[in-house]
């Protein structure tokens, strides 16, 4: 009898060690995919389910769906995503056409997702008149959706309950901020009199987009505070309409504005072409979006004209924005000084936490910052940057 009991109770512990193992995240992704260390940030939002909280539902659910799967960029919001997962103790999917033009796979995507009854969706909409009837669907199930990284602009009202982005506003402030403290830079922009001008180009693809415009306004508008510090009055902005600002006295800083005619790499490079040649005392160019940067780039001979030592302009501070396997190159070279990149891991992280927070009823905020940072040669290779710098 003895003999019999002891079997019994080590075949429970048995089965108690494999139940423990097996966890309750069944997230899913491309084979092989090993997610990101959590960052700083994520370590101290990530709050488990605990026995105070009673009333989570067992077997949460939420469908993740985003642009793409293939780029780097998605597999660092897919570790985020899989991280915020883990934290709170759910099940998600995360599924992604193998290209953003695929928009059709999306919307197959989106209606196997709805077929599964999720508890809360999270979305980056290719195309959001392709997925409203899905949205609207959501909508009267009561499905909350959570849009993520470019979210889902003009979804049907009442349909997104939160985004999770970056600020982009607070991006360009943060490259206006950087290119301020860089020594050379300062020392020129001190230096400028109202007959030695200084000059700070600033290119982006378009005047149109909002997150172009609060990238290129966050940038003119800080740089203008800083600058305005130094030069009391003496900054102005020109080159597009849709930002020019005139002096309040003396001209002594010029914040020079391109937007090229359109979005191609052509036109990108021409434009930074004629910025370089035809600007004298350019102490300064911020290159808001990828397409700007590749133009920049163009123009300098692949950057090397940027050398800080032997370059054609070795004065000039280039900041970009993003990553891509050229920007990389640029800065780890120091052909520029910096670039501002976004955080996607945060992205996956925030749509996943916000997504709970909407299941369990918690009040939460129409557009949440996910954040950017700044790397330069020096620092892209830590581990909280370099998770960030996709190719």
């Amino acid at each position: 009898m003895k003999k019999t009991i002891s079997i019994l109770l080590s075949l429970l512990l048995i089965s108690g060690m494999f139940t423990a193992c097996g966890g309750n995240n069944n997230s899913s992704g491309s084979a092989g995919s090993q997610p990101a260390p959590a960052t700083e940030a994520a370590q101290q939002t990530a709050q488990p389910a605990t026995e105070e909280n009673s009333a989570v539902p067992e077997d949460i659910y939420i469908a993740v769906i985003s642009k793409g799967f293939q780029h780097q960029f998605w597999q660092t919001v897919y570790a985020g995503s899989q991280d915020a997962a883990a934290a709170l103790g759910i099940s998600i999917t995360f599924e992604g056409p193998a290209s953003e033009s695929d928009i059709s796979d999306q919307v197959d995507m989106l209606n196997g997702a709805l077929a599964k009854n999720p508890n809360a969706i999270a979305l980056a909409a290719l195309d959001t008149d392709s997925v409203t009837a899905q949205l609207n669907s959501a909508l009267s199930a009561g499905v909350p959706v959570i849009g993520f990284d470019s979210g889902v602009p003009n979804a049907p009202a009442g349909s997104i309950v939160s985004t999770a982005s970056t600020d982009n506003y607070a991006a360009g402030e943060l490259a206006a901020e950087e290119m301020f403290k860089e020594a050379s830079f300062n020392e020129r922009l001190s230096a400028a009199t109202a007959d030695n001008r200084a000059v700070i180009a600033v290119q982006s693809q378009d005047a149109t987009s909002a997150s172009i415009l609060d990238r290129t306004n966050g940038f003119i508008d800080k740089m203008t505070e800083l600058a305005s510090a130094v030069h009391p009055g003496g900054i102005e902005v020109v080159g597009h309409d849709v930002f020019n600002k005139a002096a309040e006295g003396d001209v002594i800083i010029t914040i020079k504005v391109t937007v090229p005619p359109s979005t191609s790499y052509t036109d990108a490079q021409n434009a930074a072409q004629s910025m370089l040649q035809n600007t004298d005392n350019l102490i300064g160019y911020f290159v808001s979006n990828e397409a700007s940067v590749t133009g920049l780039l163009a123009a300098t001979n692949d950057g090397t004209d940027l050398d800080r030592e032997k370059g054609t302009y070795k004065d000039l501070i280039a900041i970009g924005f993003d990553a891509g396997s050229t920007q990389k190159i640029a800065v780890a070279n120091k052909y520029f000084y910096g670039s501002v990149t976004q955080d996607p891991y945060m992205i996956g992280y925030y749509a996943v936490e916000l997504a709970y927070k909407a299941i369990m009823g918690e009040q939460i905020d129409e557009i949440v910052d996910t954040g950017c940072k700044f790397y330069t040669s020096e620092n892209m290779e830590q581990p909280d940057i370099a998770q960030l710098l996709y190719d």
